[in-house]
Order: C-alpha cells, then sequence, then structure tokens
C-alpha cells in the first residue's frame, strides 16, 4: 500500500524532500530507537512488574487470585479506554509532547501507589497509571509510521516491540527477585523511579517530528476516521487478532505463577520472577519476524506464529518443569513475533489518521489483557491449569480462523 507523504506539525518542512525519513543506519536511526526503546522499557516495566507480586499481594490483602489480578488488569482495562483517547489527541498536539507526558506521570502515578494503605486506593492509582501509559502505547507506533522510511518498518516496529518484551521481562524480573528480600512496597516504588530515569532520557533523545500533520481534533474527523478504519479490508481483523492474542498471553502469565508456586513445584517469588527470561526469544522474534514480514509479505506469514503459540501452549499441559519451561519460551516467541508483524501491518495499511488506527489497535491488545487475564481467574477455580489452558487454548484458534482470513489478502495491500 502506498504511503501517504507528510510534512509539517512539530518540525514542518516544506516537502518530503526537505524532510527525509529517518532510514536505516542513517544518524537519527541509533538514537530514534534506543528513545522509543526506552519509551517501551519504562511503560510495560511499569505495566507488569505487579504481576508476579500477585500471590504475595493475595495473602497480604485476603483477597483471591482473581480479585488480585485486577491489579494488573485495572491498568491494562484503563489503557485501553486511554488509546481511544491519545491517539485523537496525539493527531492534534503532536507525538513527542504526549509520550513525554505519559512517561513522566506513569512513573509518578507509581511511585505514588507503593504508599497507598487501602486496596483499593491502589488500584485507583494503578487505574491512572494505565490511563497515562496509554499516551506512549497508542503513539509509538504512529511516530514509527511517519518518521521512519517504509523499507525499515517492519523490523523498526520489531525492535520497539522488543523493547515492550524487555520492559515487560525486567519489570516482572526485578519485582520478582526483589520482593523475596524486600517489602512490596519498596519494589513497587523502585520501578517507579527506574522508570522514572527512563522517561527522562527518552525525552532527550527522541527526535522531534518531521513528517507529523496535525488533524483538527473534532467529532466529525473522529467518526470519518473510525469508519474509514472499518470499512478496510484487514484493519478489523488485525484489532480482533491484538484482543486475542494479548487475552491468551496476559492469561498464561497470570495463572502460570499459581500453578507453579503449588505442589509439586513450589517455586519461591526469586524463582518466578526469574520466569521472565522466557522474554529473551519474544525481544529475538519481534525484530526478526518483522524483517521476515518485510521480506515475504505480512499475510503470508502472521497465522503462522499464531500456531507456534498453541505448540508453546501445548507444551506447558506436561509435568516436567523443564517442559514447562520450553512451553513458555515457544509461546512467547510466537507471541512477539505476531504482535510485531500486526502492530507494522496496522500503520501500513491505515493511510490517514494513523494514530487513531494504531490507538484502536491497542485498544483492542489490551482490552483483551484485561478481560481474558481476569476471566482466567474463573478457568482457574473450575479446572486449575487445565482450565486455563482449554480458555486460552480457545482464544488462539479464534485467532489461527483470523490470521487465514487475514492471510486472503492480496500481497499487495498487505
Amino acid at each position: 500500500m502506498a504511503r501517504t507523504s507528510h510534512s509539517g506539525g512539530e518540525a514542518p518542512g516544506s516537502s518530503e524532500q526537505a524532510t527525509p525519513f529517518i532510514e536505516r543506519g542513517g544518524p537519527d536511526y541509533r538514537p530514534t530507537m534506543l528513545a522509543l526503546f526506552l519509551g517501551a522499557f519504562s511503560t510495560f516495566a511499569l505495566l507488569y512488574c505487579v504481576q508476579p507480586m500477585l500471590p504475595i499481594l493475595s495473602e497480604a490483602f485476603g483477597i483471591d487470585p482473581a480479585s488480585t489480578s485486577l491489579v494488573l488488569s485495572v491498568s491494562t482495562g484503563m489503557l485501553a479506554v486511554g488509546l481511544l483517547i491519545t491517539g485523537p489527541l496525539s493527531d492534534a498536539i503532536g507525538r513527542k509532547k504526549m509520550m513525554s507526558l505519559a512517561l513522566l506521570s506513569a512513573s509518578a502515578l507509581t511511585i505514588g501507589a507503593a504508599f497507598m494503605q487501602h486496596w483499593g486506593m491502589i488500584l485507583v492509582m494503578r487505574a491512572l497509571a494505565g490511563l497515562s501509559m496509554a499516551g506512549l502505547c497508542g503513539v509509538a507506533m504512529a511516530y514509527l509510521n511517519e518518521e521512519i522510511h517504509p523499507s525499515f518498518i517492519g523490523v523498526s516496529m520489531g525492535l520497539y516491540i522488543g523493547g515492550n518484551a524487555i520492559g515487560g521481562m525486567s519489570g516482572r524480573l526485578i519485582s520478582g527477585v526483589m520482593v523475596d528480600f524486600v517489602h512490596w512496597r519498596v519494589t513497587l516504588a523502585t520501578m517507579g523511579i527506574i522508570s522514572l530515569i527512563s522517561a527522562l532520557a527518552f525525552m532527550k533523545m527522541l527526535p522531534p517530528s518531521r513528517h507529523f500533520e496535525p488533524r483538527k481534533l473534532s467529532v466529525a474527523n473522529l467518526a470519518g476516521a473510525f469508519r474509514l478504519h472499518f470499512r478496510d479490508a484487514g484493519l478489523p481483523w488485525l484489532f480482533l487478532e491484538a484482543f486475542l492474542l494479548m487475552g491468551s498471553f496476559v492469561t498464561l502469565f497470570n495463572y502460570i505463577v499459581y500453578r507453579l508456586l503449588e505442589a509439586p513445584y513450589h517455586f519461591s517469588q526469586t524463582t518466578i520472577g526469574l520466569l521472565s527470561i522466557v522474554y529473551l526469544s519474544g525481544i529475538y522474534s519481534s525484530a526478526w519476524a518483522g524483517g521476515l514480514a518485510d521480506r515475504l509479505g505480512r499475510s503470508r506469514v502472521f497465522w503462522v506464529f499464531v500456531v507456534v503459540m498453541l505448540a508453546g501452549l501445548a507444551l506447558t499441559l506436561a509435568s516436567p518443569v523443564v517442559l514447562i519451561m520450553v512451553g513458555m519460551l515457544i509461546f512467547t516467541f510466537g507471541f512477539f513475533a505476531a504482535h510485531s508483524i500486526a502492530s507494522g501491518w496496522v500503520g501500513q495499511r491505515a493511510t490517514q489518521a494513523r494514530g487513531q488506527a494504531s490507538s484502536l489497535y491497542l485498544f483492542s491488545y489490551y482490552l483483551g489483557s484485561s478481560l481474558a487475564g481476569t476471566l482466567g481467574g474463573t478457568f482457574w477455580a473450575m479446572g486449575g491449569w487445565n482450565g486455563v489452558s482449554a480458555f486460552i487454548a480457545a482464544l488462539l484458534l479464534l485467532a489461527l480462523l483470523a490470521g487465514l482470513r487475514l492471510r486472503r489478502l492480496t500481497a499487495s495491500s498487505s
């Protein structure tokens, strides 16, 4: 699909020739990708640092696993709601400004949550932090699609998604290890401080937009762009994929923790935190799959990685812990590969209001995390890990059907 050229905005230029795209190997490419990597790291470390703490929070506040999972689900749920606002808002006021405010406020709210004494107030702070995170998540994809040369979108989006993976891994790993040695409040405050430092570095390094074109924020413009996106042959299916893939991913990591804390495994919190090293496979697969999609076409390779996720899920049903670990590794590899391809695909198919298109994709993504992540607790209560696995398998089978539908898109439109 042809890319619409842009000029003006935060750092306007008279033409595409006067304001060239950022190309891989060029002087601005490394600082751009490093800044977005740090932004993604900060956001996802804050979002997922509570996941290894779920059993500790259950005990500290005397609540069941499904209720405890709200500390993550309210964040992802409000993040999803925020995406409906921040993407279109960034179309009006600019990308870098929106992302910078988002990172600073999310870090401050996380530090504040560490001092809350009541469970309800912790959930409020986590909800507000999730709302703030939407300002980065809903805008970074649009920034990449506007500023990076189309030839390098796949691999660049993969590197950004790799930052998501490292942030998610680091948030889980650092907090999972720390809570074995210090209070969970100290752990949460530390994560907020780390993310605040990352946010400041992001603001210093990220170049201002060159191809951003402001869109007037109005109900008519929003409704028109919404209709345009949902009339597209591929975008609605990609939004559905986001819901199903993220829902399955978060559900697996939410409840595998409870399984491994029980007999016969009896893992410590430190060991649970170390399980986050499986994210390393996602860090690799996101960039690799993005490059593969650039070469072969997204519609040809996307569905394959959904099958990879199903294979990884099947291995987690085994009893030996080695096979469970291998299954998690394969599952994570497939998830980040599929997410990387779909993320780049959305930006390429959306010829107008890319911020809104990215927001709709990520709204579906985090809505899946919030709804499926909490609903998984019901399946855990009914059938343990077998029940959770059946739920995840159902989500992935639907994702595979949608992926096969996307496969029928012509190469020229994918």
